[in-house]
This record gives structure tokens, sequence and C-alpha cells, in this order.
């Protein structure tokens, strides 16, 4: 092994920033407002504390789960993530390479510089999910939908923390925009605008975001849905509730990466709730500030199915392409594999609340 090449997964970011425009990499790597939700992602994840257990047979490990109807090999997915073009000349298509090559689900984000066609067609089988947008127009949204599900997508999971953007001084600083050359690619039928636009504005004729989203809309997608309904961005109890009730077939807890509305509570803080919210009605996946194998096995003690993870992948992409992304996916589940091990769960149903040193912590 070379000696530059990184261990863990927080040793990608360095790497990457030396490879990246300075916008490029604010835009990755900054938060909302003073970035408190940013930093408590990680100090609360850190805070808890796992209990380790001895003399139990951990020679044969199960890391097998099940997620609407459909079996993956390890409970890490590939979260959704804009402008994949910015880090690497490949993107999206090498994010899924990578993916397919570790075994992960990737989840192509509505924003993606790269068609869903394009990277179902040169992904190496990835297995796929679709991140949506609403769209104002209705009807693209569905036509949208359709083509996912018509590209193989094994679940819809819909952002729905994010009538605007957050207030992200890092990206104001930097007079983020896409670089020429570099699109929407799924929204290429809605013009220009749609597809060049940054920021959501009142006074804007077309935006990219759409405030209106309600109840309501979340239901009339689910009515014609062919692939199970994920709402993404759950951090209230009171919503974990009426997803269940509204047609949601699956959760993610998620702060959208801290980039939305700062001082917001940790994903780690918010999801205990969200699982006694809805009663194991629908399952609850984690997303938020996971780079550790231990990080996994804190979020699945709590109750998640699985966890998803966004900037450390991007940062593989941006070392190193496809392989990069391999790396960290594998780096993670092997950290997974020995915080199971030496945790004595040598299998995800046998991963509970009784995993965690709950008389430990401050």
């Amino acid at each position: 092994m070379k000696e530059t090449e990184p261990v863990n997964l927080l040793e990608y970011e360095p790497l990457a920033r030396e490879r990246l425009s300075q916008m490029a990499y604010d835009y990755v790597a900054g938060g909302a407002g003073d970035e408190i939700t940013l930093r408590r992602n990680r100090e609360c994840l850190d805070a808890v504390r796992l209990k380790p257990r001895v003399l139990v047979d951990v020679s044969h490990l199960d890391t097998r789960v099940e997620l609407f109807g459909q079996s993956y090999d390890f409970p890490i997915l590939l979260a959704p993530a804009a402008y994949q073009k910015l880090l690497h000349p490949e993107g999206e298509i090498a994010a899924a390479q990578g993916a397919a090559a570790a075994g992960a689900a990737f989840v192509i984000s509505t924003f993606a510089t790269t068609s869903m066609e394009d990277i179902v067609e040169r992904g190496h089988g990835a297995r796929l999910w679709f991140q949506l947008y609403v769209q104002q127009d209705r009807g693209f949204t569905r036509d949208l939908i359709q083509r996912a599900e018509a590209a193989g997508s094994q679940a819809l999971c819909i952002t729905v923390d994010t009538p605007m953007l957050g207030s992200r001084d890092r990206e104001k600083r930097n007079h983020f925009a896409l670089p020429e050359g570099l699109e929407r690619e799924n929204l290429k039928i809605l013009g220009a605008q749609a597809t060049r636009a940054v920021h959501y504005s009142k006074d804007t004729p077309y935006t990219i975001l759409d405030p209106s989203l309600s109840w309501d809309t979340i239901e009339w997608i689910a009515s014609f849905s062919q692939t199970p309904v994920v709402l993404k961005g759950i951090l209230a109890e009171e919503d974990a509730r009426r997803a269940a009730e509204h047609g949601a077939q699956g959760i993610i807890v998620s702060n959208h990466g801290a980039r939305n509305l700062d001082t917001a509570p940790a994903s780690i803080e918010a999801l205990p709730g969200v699982l006694e919210a809805v009663e194991g009605r629908i399952p609850v996946l984690f997303d938020g500030g996971v780079r550790r194998g231990t990080d996994v096995l804190k979020a699945l003690a709590f109750g998640a199915k699985a966890v998803m993870i966004a900037r450390p992948y991007l940062w593989g992409l941006a070392v190193n392409g496809a392989e990069g992304v391999k790396r960290v996916v594998e780096i993670l589940r092997a950290e997974l594999e020995a915080s199971m091990m030496l945790a004595g769960t040598p299998a995800l149903a046998r991963i509970s609340k009784s995993s965690l040193w709950l008389g430990g912590q401050d």
C-alpha cells in the first residue's frame, strides 16, 4: 500500500481539497449559516458510546439487509448528491461504477450533471434509486418519475426538506454557479432556466425548487409511483407520523448534510424520536455525518435499517474517480464488520440498543 493512500474516510477530504477549485470544494464541504449543525452531526455521533461484548462467536458475519423488498449485502447506500462533474470529469457515471464495484446502491440526484439514462447505460450494473426534487410542472414531475422507473430505479427518494436552499455563506462568497458545459441533465426538457438557475428566488419566473410542496403532493406521487416512496429530510416526530399516514413507505432521517436550517438538531439526535413515532410501520434510514464503521453501528443500534453517506464518497470521487468511490465503501464496510465483531453482534439482527453504552454517555 502506498503511504499516501487513505486508510479511513476522513483522510480523503484533504486530498480532495488539493485537487478541487475553491468553489467546488466549498460547495461539497459547506453547511448553512454558522455551520453549527454541520459540526453537531459529528459531535453527537462521537458522543454516543458503544458497548464491547466478549466471548461471542463472531466467526461468521451477516450484514445483509432487506429494504423495500430488495436484499442488499450491507446497510450502506450512496446518498444523492448534485453536480458530481464538479469533482471529476466522469461525475455520476464514475460514482455509479464505483458503487457497482463495491456492491452498494447509488441514488441518482435530480440535479445530476449526467442524465439518468447515461448513468444506467455506463454504470456497470449499479443498483439505482432516484432522488426527486418535485418540480412546479407536475406533468414533468410525473414524467421524471416514470423515466426513473423505466431506467430501473428500485426506489423513489423524495427530498422534502428544501422548499428553498439554506443560507450557505460559502456559496455566496464564491458566487457559486455551474461552470460552462455543466447542466442539470435530467431537467433539459424544461429549458435553460431549469438547467442553469442556481438559487430559488421569489422574484424569478422559474425556480428549481417548489415551495408549494405539501403532503397532498406526496399522496399524489404515491398514487401512481411504481416503486416505494421514501421521504428524505425528516427530523420532527410529527412529520414522521404523518409520513406513514400519507403514503410514504420509508423515511430517511436527515438534516440535508446541515446545508439547510442551521441550528437544527444533528440527525442522530432526531433518530430515536422518529423511530418511536413510526412504531415500526415503515423502515427508517439514517443520513448525517457518517464517517466510521462505528457510526454505522450506532445508527443501526438505535433502530435504523441502513445508513447513507455523501461527502465521503464525493471526496473519493474527486481523489480517484470510480476507484476512489469503491475504496471509500470498502473501508466503511470493513470498519462496520470489525465494529460488529468487537460489539459481539455478528448479524444485523443482533444489533439493538443493548449495543450502546447508555450509562456511559454524558
